[in-house]
């Protein structure tokens, strides 16, 4: 007996999905709920587990391919009836490349080699790297992309030993070419590009500036991060401060926190925040809802658990939905200055960037401060230039004397 394998809901306003890879080949058996294949939407990676224990039948969709809610994608066959059968099962996905000499066949704890995504292959590839000396820390022990970074970084960081005898004459590499790769882009990141395209089109953009003294933000972590992780299970950052400055400004002027829909604008009185997220295949910003009413370790938490189901391809739709404001963090990188991008349809984003010691004068006296430039884009068509440069400022104020966060001030 063939159990259908179907496309399932994908969420809200979501018709349809790229088959982005198939974690089971046609002949594997498959246990009860195990991930069979990887559904790429507009804006995460979708796993589909089996619906029933058997066999993988034939595969009805190929990567690469544009499939609808309730689409066949797959059969699987019932195990006892599959064992009696000794044909193969008929497949109708494009053949499996043969594994390369730098792409192993066995990989051990990093998972089949057929398993890897594109990104991780060509990691893999680029780096030199032999999966199966590395432990993957994906979803099911799969490698990421960061780990085949880590691993590559390692490997250059560590001598080569000096060798003990004379080793024969290796013939010399040929000398690298012009080559040029073309490689589709995923659902996720054309979503990505019509979205910020739209949103430069569509709102009348404007960014504002400060800088910010982060010496006193600094000490308090200093001072408590020990006991705060102890305490929490988790460590204390900067979002949390710049969460919780941001409720601060977006209460004092409604208006950033604000969206327009037709010919109204619509004001919360409530403040989710999207959190841009780096993940493997593109930026996502999952939402930390009701950051008003959450405490500094409720909101580390949650952006901790948003971190790392990004890292591992397991955010969902919920996640993703709704936000009434955004804060991306291109300090991590290594971003000096940006003007960040509105997450539509939010009228505002807050751009974080990274601390330096920077000459600023104090009572007179020039003195060096660890200092952050902060941005502010915004939607002009609903937010005047008064509300953002005060909003901005008001976030200024809490991070350089935290204690406006505690008095709400």
């Amino acid at each position: 007996m063939s159990i259908e394998v179907k496309v399932p809901t994908l969420g809200e306003s979501v018709s349809e999905a790229t088959v982005g890879q198939w974690l089971k080949k046609p002949g594997e058996t498959v246990a009860l709920d195990e991930p069979i294949v990887s559904l790429e939407t507009d804006k995460v990676a979708v796993e589909v587990p089996a619906p029933a224990a058997g066999v993988m039948g034939a595969l009805v969709a190929n990567e690469g391919d544009t499939v609808s809610v309730g689409a066949l994608l797959a059969l699987i066959e019932d195990s006892i009836a599959a064992a009696g059968n000794q044909q193969p099962a008929p497949r109708t996905e494009a053949p499996v490349a043969p594994a390369s000499d730098t792409m192993p066949k066995d990989v051990g704890s990093g998972g089949d080699a057929a398993v890897l995504s594109p990104a991780v292959r060509r990691a893999v590839l680029e780096y030199g790297i032999d999966p199966s000396s590395v432990k993957g820390t994906g979803k099911d022990g799969r490698l990421t992309k960061e780990d085949v970074t880590a691993a590559a970084q390692a490997k250059q960081a560590t001598p080569a030993p000096a060798a003990s005898a004379p080793v024969a004459a290796v013939a010399a590499p040929p000398v690298a070419g012009r080559n040029e790769e073309r490689v589709k882009m995923t659902r996720m990141r054309q979503t990505i590009a019509k979205r910020l395209k739209s949103a430069q089109e569509t709102a009348a953009m404007l960014t504002t500036f400060n800088d910010v003294d982060m010496g006193a933000v600094m000490e308090a972590r200093a001072k408590y991060k020990d006991v705060f992780e102890k305490k929490h299970g988790v460590k204390l950052g900067l979002m949390s401060f710049f969460a919780k400055a941001s409720v601060l400004a977006l209460k004092d002027i409604p208006s950033v926190n604000a969206q327009m829909q037709g010919d109204e604008i619509v004001y919360f009185d409530y403040v989710d925040i999207s959190v841009a997220v780096s993940a493997p295949n593109g930026l996502v910003v999952p939402v930390v809802r009701n950051v008003d009413k959450l405490s500094f370790a409720d909101i580390e938490k949650s952006i901790a658990d948003y971190g790392k189901k990004a890292r591992d391809g397991s955010l969902t739709m919920e996640d993703m939905k709704g936000g009434t404001f955004t804060i991306s963090n291109g300090g991590v990188f290594g971003g000096l200055m940006s003007t960040p991008i509105i997450n539509p349809p939010q009228s505002a984003v807050l751009g974080l960037h990274r601390i330096e010691d920077r000459p600023v004068v104090r009572n007179g006296e020039i003195v060096v401060r660890p200092m952050m430039y902060i941005a502010l884009s915004y939607d002009h068509r609903i937010i005047d230039g008064r509300e953002a440069v005060t909003a901005l400022k008001t976030i200024k104020e809490a991070i350089e004397d935290p204690t406006r966060l505690l008095i709400d001030l």
